[in-house]
């Protein structure tokens, strides 16, 4: 008997399960995001180291935050909200995932304290987001507006583009591609929705080999050469003022199924039906000649019978084009892609002022530019090796979003921790009018936004300390000193907005604000339950054998209890498991 006074135990989660509440395991969530960020911390910045990650298929070198913290495959549940910030502020800004995942970090880090001291995580949770939308409201109180129309607005774009690239493997040769980037980009703001598909209307193409140097713009579509039949080498490579043709439609010879049947009385017949198939690829390849296209490309397979077709009536085809691609034309050219080759009239051609297949170091790509819609642009990428393609193609996708941004929002902010620093400046100011805890609070959050001044000073191998200590002075004393920040190359302070340093202030204000919210979701939890991996595919429902019957047997199991005795008595035998709870019989009656 139970004693009295005692009531059974109820189990509620499944056996093994991890369950940690309290103090305890916010601060040991705190600590899993610290070790996440140490992994990150030291690619920030122009000195800002990479990082190789190897998953034992390939290897990436970056030192783009979103990308590691992408391959780092991190299966803390609580440090898994870095991830999701970082590729938050990928797909938003294009760049900062460093410094968002640092500034998070740092919060908690500052807020630590707090917490072991019993500070109820709702009042630090309330006073961040204070402090957070105090922070953005003074980031765009110091933005500065250009006029994009003027030469000043471009140059804005420019110098845009070089902050965004000066941490990236590219940054000697950010006089290349910055101008390649606004121009690819501004091409885009002249269509009010254009922007928004930044990533549809620019193509980026990687091929290895050559120099860096190589790397061009087309101001156009240009796509690798298809996998082509025989007689390819007969067709002409190079127009001007082309007619084009998109289809989706298949033009190969078919033939009848093999376990067709077709009944006939004599050979003739056959023939007929042999030569009902032919007509049919003739009149499919006769529309598109009739129609007056000088250039046919599809995203299915164009048959050798159909390249030696066009070849010899001097037009030129491409089968299996990508669908990218295939849409990227149909928007420059003015053409609509057909699904038929019925009722093909002229207005649903293409055209541009050139086009030419050329070789681009061992590849040959088809090139059409001087198109009438003159959104989509392409980069062609050069570079010694796979990884470094990479790694650039990474770099100006940032760069890409980062003018992207610029463009939208039309104003600037100085970067170099210039920003951080005069935010942090007025935080403190207001937090002396807070009252309780929310003035430690407040000032706790105005110390984690010097961590990028900081790590910048550390990554660089400058003292840290002595430069933060400088420009506390300059934006606390000088009125001229909102602008001050870390100066790279000499190790010293320097007005990094007259220097050109200059990012996006939406850039800053989206860092601060989904910092803020990771760091808020971290700090509002307060029990954490982690299922363990189970083998057996019934231990999903958490039930124990027989609890559907009643603590009863499974039918299964009875029956097979009783089969076996029954085989006992006549000699025989059972063995043998199909699946869980089904059996099968062997040796019965005896045998």
């Amino acid at each position: 008997m139970m004693p009295y006074g005692m009531r059974p135990g109820i189990i509620l989660l499944r056996e093994g399960t991890d369950t940690s509440q309290g103090k305890a395991q916010l601060i040991s969530n705190i600590n899993a995001c610290q070790a996440v960020a140490d992994a990150v911390r030291t690619t920030l910045g122009p000195r800002g180291m990479d990082k190789l990650v190897a998953d034992g298929r390939k290897v990436t070198i970056s030192n783009d935050g979103a990308t590691i913290m992408r391959l780092l495959e991190i299966e803390h549940p609580a440090a898994k909200t870095l991830v999701d910030i970082s590729m938050s502020q990928d797909s938003e800004v294009g760049d900062g995932t460093t410094s968002v995942v640092l500034l998070a970090v740092e919060i908690l880090k500052q807020l630590k304290p707090f917490v072991e001291e019993g500070v109820h995580p709702q009042i630090l949770i309330r006073h961040i987001r204070l402090a957070s939308t105090l922070a953005v409201r003074k980031v765009r109180e110091l933005s500065i507006s250009f006029d994009l129309s003027t030469p000043q607005g471009h140059d804005m774009l420019l110098k845009t583009a070089s902050t965004a690239l000066n941490s990236k493997l590219i940054a000697t040769h950010q006089d290349l591609f910055a101008p390649m980037i606004v121009d690819a980009v501004k091409s885009l703001s002249e269509d009010p929705d254009g922007l928004d598909d930044l990533r549809g209307m620019i193509a980026i193409k990687k091929i290895p080999g050559g120099d860096v140097r190589q790397s061009f713009l087309v101001k156009g579509v240009a796509f690798k050469k298809t996998f082509s039949y025989a007689g390819f080498e007969q067709m002409t490579k190079k127009f001007a003022n082309p007619k084009i043709l998109l289809l989706n439609v298949e033009l190969e010879l078919k033939n009848e199924k093999e376990n067709a049947e077709v009944r006939i009385e004599d050979p003739e017949q056959y023939q007929s039906i042999v030569d009902a198939e032919w007509q049919v690829i003739y009149d499919k390849l006769d529309a598109c000649v009739n129609c007056g296209a000088n250039i046919v490309l599809s995203k299915l397979p164009i048959g050798d019978l159909a390249t030696q077709y066009f070849a010899d009536r001097g037009l030129f085809c491409a089968g299996r084009v990508e669908d990218g691609d295939l849409k990227r034309v149909a928007k420059a050219t003015g053409a609509t892609v057909q699904t038929s080759t019925n009722g093909i009239y002229e207005g649903v051609l293409g055209t541009c002022k050139d086009f030419e297949e050329k070789r681009v170091g061992d590849e040959r790509f088809n090139i059409f530019t001087g198109c009438p819609n003159s959104l989509t642009s392409t980069m062609i990428l050069r570079g010694g090796s796979e990884q470094f393609i990479a790694e650039s193609e990474r770099s100006i996708h940032d760069a890409l979003m980062v003018v992207k941004r610029s463009l939208k929002s039309g104003a600037v902010v100085a970067g170099g921790g210039a920003v951080e620093l005069e935010v942090a400046k007025h935080l403190r100011e207001h937090a002396l009018s807070i009252e309780g805890k929310g003035q430690l609070i407040v000032n706790a959050y105005a110390k984690a936004l010097e961590i990028v001044p900081r790590q910048l000073c550390d990554n660089a191998g400058f003292d840290s300390n002595d430069i933060l200590s400088a420009l506390r002075r300059k934006h606390t004393q000088d009125d001229d000193g909102k602008w001050y920040g870390v100066d790279i190359e000499n190790g010293d302070i320097l007005d990094t907005f007259n220097a050109g340093i200059w990012e996006p202030s939406d850039n800053k204000s989206n860092s601060l604000a989904s910092a803020t919210e990771a760091a808020g979701v971290i700090l509002s939890i307060d029990e954490t339950v982690i299922n363990p991996r189970s083998q057996d595919p019934g231990a999903a429902t958490g039930m124990m054998p027989g609890a559907g019957m009643g603590g009863q047997k499974p039918l299964s199991n009875m029956m097979g209890s009783a089969m076996d005795a029954v085989n006992a008595q006549k000699g025989g035998s059972r063995s043998g498991n199909i699946g869980n709870g089904v059996s099968y019989l062997r040796g019965r009656g005896g045998g």
